[in-house]
């Protein structure tokens, strides 16, 4: 929508360092509370984190107990949703700056949309950036600068702009590409640098499961494609909607070879369509259609999550 406006964009994806395990419990606890969990619900969790030690073993001397007040999420199944709680006033320090965001866990990335004429792009990078790792430092967290990602997304017509961002010591300078949440993004969205990766992967995966094809029956090779390879095709696949299909035939031909090694047919000058329809796949571009429709329908019907 904002390359459609004329509007350049800019994501900053941000780093925190062992995030989990730098957690205050008192600060989680008290966070808990202010969003209203209490009795049963608070007292098993206080119960979890409170009188916690741990000791430190060398060479056959061990060290006395130490009190350990941070950390301990990650052995928790729902650890990253305490994380995402913990952290979820971090928003009203992004939102003064006019910065949208984006939170998962530990991973947070920033968005900002301007038209040509704005002036004060960096100003207001700084800034923010500089307020966040105020606010991470004093919830004993820390914004690794070092690691944080600038990706620039030019508009349609757009000044050459130098985005690179001095913070004390730390510099934070535009990239190509940025991997957010498994996916690879690139400052002209063509994804080809996603394609080929997830595409790399892939075929690896094929190779190893193709050397103990002899091993497996049918139906298991199928599990095991399904779970290893069909899914990664699948994967946030709906970002690639309206891409030519020169960028997303070697993707098909992934989906092509696995459909050949269920079946263990020869890797090539075999017809895959048949295949395709017993094994009822669909097509990768089918598979990509189904997908942004599903998304539309959640959205237009209000059972998916609001920011859709």
């Amino acid at each position: 929508m904002a390359k459609a406006a004329s509007l350049s964009s800019l994501i900053i994806l941000l780093d925190l360092s062992a995030a989990f395990n730098t957690v205050n419990h008192q600060i989680l606890l008290r966070t808990l509370q202010e969003f209203g969990v209490s009795g049963s619900a608070l007292s098993l969790l206080t119960s979890y984190l409170k009188d916690r030690t741990y000791r430190v073993t060398w060479r056959g001397s061990e060290s006395d107990p130490c009190q350990l007040s941070i950390g301990s999420l990650r052995a928790l199944c729902f650890g990253p949703h305490l994380f995402s709680l913990y952290a979820n006033w971090l928003g009203s320090v992004i939102s003064p700056h006019g910065f949208s965001y984006h939170c998962y866990a530990d991973d947070t990335q920033l968005i900002l949309s301007f038209p040509r004429s704005e002036t004060q792009v960096i100003a207001r990078i700084s800034a923010c950036l500089v307020d966040i790792s105020q606010w991470m430092s004093a919830h004993h967290l820390k914004l690794n600068l070092h690691n944080t990602l600038l990706l620039f997304l030019p508009g349609k017509v757009c000044l050459t702009l130098d985005l690179t961002i001095h913070i004390g010591t730390s510099v934070v300078s535009p990239t190509q590409t940025a991997r957010n949440l498994g996916v690879i993004l690139d400052n002209k969205l063509s994804f080809t640098a996603n394609i080929a990766a997830t595409t790399r992967c892939c075929r690896y995966t094929l190779y190893n499961i193709r050397r103990i094809r002899p091993l497996l029956t049918q139906k298991a090779t199928q599990l095991l494609v399904q779970a290893l390879v069909i899914s990664r095709l699948d994967y946030c696949n709906s970002l690639l909607a309206g891409l030519p299909a020169c960028a997303i035939r070697p993707l098909q031909l992934i989906q092509n070879a696995a459909a050949r090694l269920v079946f263990n047919l020869p890797t090539s000058f075999s017809h895959t369509t048949p295949l395709l329809r017993s094994l009822h796949w669909l097509p990768v571009t089918a598979r990509i259609h189904f997908k942004t429709m599903l998304l539309a329908y959640h959205a237009a019907n209000g059972s998916g999550p609001s920011y859709i």
